[in-house]
């Protein structure tokens, strides 16, 4: 008979990015990746892709935040890392409280091609 500890299998190690950068114009975000995988997304995709409590309801998780509202010209004034596992962005709107942990990060950029 197989133990708990037999059927425990380690978790897969969550992909994070090892190294950020704004484009001159600060619209565009590029990751890379510790795979080696490089993505990118616009200001305004990540913009529109806030997870705070201010852009999605708490309890429902729906987006609570209209997308056609956020600028096309819309930059990025500061990318921060929070401890080992998100960044923090600080947008032109003045935008500052969303946390995007690496997962969230990885699937709404695209990767470079």
């Amino acid at each position: 008979m197989s133990s708990f500890w037999d059927r425990i299998k380690p978790a897969p190690k969550p992909v994070t990015a090892t190294d950020a950068r704004l484009s001159p114009d600060a619209q565009r975000l590029t990751l890379t990746w510790d795979d080696g995988v490089q993505t990118t997304a616009t200001a305004q995709v990540l913009r529109q892709q806030c997870p705070c409590a201010a852009c999605v309801d708490e309890w429902t998780n729906k987006r609570t935040l209209d997308p056609a509202k956020v600028p096309a010209d819309l930059r990025v004034l500061q990318v921060q890392p929070v401890g080992n596992y998100a960044l923090a962005f600080v947008f032109s709107d003045q935008h500052n409280t969303g946390i995007y942990p690496w997962k969230h990060l990885r699937d709404i950029t695209q990767p470079q091609g």
